[in-house]
């Protein structure tokens, strides 16, 4: 992990803090909710505190959003505290706008100067995949990301047959993706963790060393990992799973909430053994 850094971003004016009080959601975990390491609550080092982005998949707007309430979060902080910005992967598909997220990651101006960790998701992966030219265009269309093409202006030509229109739509994306964006997808993280926590994109193999996991599965399991009420290693901060409110289990803590349709994108807050989130409410 890059160094914490005690800085933290300006304030934002009043008009833009009324404005995001009405477009935000926050609440904290109850004592019954709230995950268990060993029988004692999970923590972080003293000081830092941690800000966990969940799934955005195309929803530039949300990811503005959820960010200025971050810098509003941080201004009302009435002690210094060292953040760290961990973003749980799936950046592009089913929205309309991956190219703009891509772009807003790879710009950094909002939370500028703040340490953070990209990890991967599995969809960035399968768009990373295609532009190297690996055969799995079908799939991942199948599942949003004809909308990620459609953010970079490359419609599928429905007079080809699907393989044409595939080969066609890799060619002018090649042209079309810039080198940051490349960049940024070659150099997401598969895992991260900092005190008690562990934060990965998927979930983990139930009763393999967090060391121990393979990239497939911190990418893509959902079973056994969701049902599994057995201890881990550290609390497990993962997206992936779509759920209505955030799910505190004993083991871990998923903050996927559908953000591409419902507009609900989800930050968990972690500092100390507090835990709380704040939520983009849809307009």
């Amino acid at each position: 992990m890059q160094q914490i850094r005690d800085k933290i971003p300006r304030p934002p004016t009043a008009k833009r803090s009324t404005l995001l009080s009405r477009l935000l959601a926050r609440s904290s975990a109850t004592t019954a909710e709230r995950p268990l390491l060993e029988g004692r609550p999970p923590r972080l080092p003293d000081g830092v505190r941690v800000y966990a982005i969940g799934d955005i998949h195309g929803r530039h707007d949300l990811l503005e959003r959820i960010e200025l309430a971050v810098v509003e979060d941080l201004s009302r902080s009435s002690r210094l505290v060292r953040p760290v910005l961990v973003y749980l992967g799936d950046y592009v598909d089913r929205g309309i706008a991956g190219r703009q997220v891509l772009e807003h990651l790879a710009r950094n101006e909002i939370l500028e100067g703040i340490p953070r960790v990209l990890l991967r998701g599995n969809h960035d992966l399968w768009f990373r995949e295609f532009l190297r030219g690996e055969p799995i265009g079908e799939s991942w269309l199948q599942y949003g990301g004809e909308a990620t093409l459609l953010s970079y202006g490359v419609p599928l030509d429905p007079k080809l047959s699907l393989g044409q229109r595939l080969g066609r739509a890799a060619e002018i994306l090649a042209e079309r993706v810039p080198a940051t964006h490349l960049a940024l997808l070659d150099g997401l993280e598969v895992a991260f963790a900092l005190g008690d926590y562990f934060f990965c994109h998927a979930g983990i193999r139930p009763g393999i060393p967090l060391a121990r996991q393979s990239e497939n599965d911190l990418l893509w399991i959902r079973e056994p990992f969701l049902s599994w009420s057995g201890d881990h290693e550290k609390i497990v901060v993962h997206g992936h799973t779509i759920a209505e409110q955030p799910q505190l289990r004993r083991n871990r803590i998923g903050i996927d909430t559908g953000a591409y349709s419902t507009g609900v994108l989800t930050c968990l807050v972690l500092e100390g053994t507090d835990i709380r989130f704040l939520r983009t409410v849809p307009d």
